[in-house]
């Protein structure tokens, strides 16, 4: 018998100045069996940071070719496809060819990181409407460890820094654009 998603409820007060977009955010999100803490994190931080009107939550990791994220088009087309952690270069460059806008949170455990950042991000760079930002991995396993299923965020995003409150502990690390 398969083992069932774990249900996370998530509230997000956004404050992301270098955007001007000031939201409150409410959400669910499930965590498949097989997903790591710290990937739930990433997917609900790319969820406030490019959160737009009728951004959503795919189905992901349950089906090989959808992304983490996306906002589809009213004629059902992929407006903002968004990924998170160390796809395969070959995915997301066949993604591109569907989508309008792409975007990559790409983080992972040292090892895996430096491995994906030789192999993959030369083939991504130059990819016009594909955008590609880093986060510091010690920085996110922190913020999974913090991790209740009822998550309750402040977050603010200034000048590139990323500021997150929660349980009455402010955290910071920077946002980092790839190929820039």
């Amino acid at each position: 018998m398969a083992l069932p998603p774990t249900i996370y409820k998530a509230s997000i007060e956004l404050s992301d100045i270098d955007r001007q977009s000031y939201q409150n955010l409410q959400t669910t999100l499930a965590r498949h069996p097989s997903e790591t803490a710290e990937r739930v994190v990433l997917r609900l931080l790319a969820y406030a940071l490019w959160y737009e009107e009728g951004l959503e939550f795919t189905r992901g990791i349950c089906i090989g070719d959808e992304p983490d994220l996306w906002v589809k088009s009213s004629d059902d087309q992929i407006r903002l496809r968004i990924e998170v952690g160390l796809p395969d270069a070959d995915r997301l460059l066949k993604a591109k060819n569907h989508c309008e806008h792409l975007i990559l949170l790409a983080s992972g455990p040292d090892g895996p990181w430096r491995t994906w950042q030789k192999k993959q991000l030369p083939s991504l760079i130059s990819v016009k409407g594909l955008e590609l930002f880093t986060l510091d991995w010690s920085w996110v396993k922190e913020t999974a460890e913090l991790g209740p299923r009822q998550i309750h965020w402040q977050l603010t995003r200034t000048e590139g820094l990323l500021y997150l409150t929660t349980d009455n502990q402010t955290r910071e690390t920077p946002l980092i654009p790839l190929g820039e």
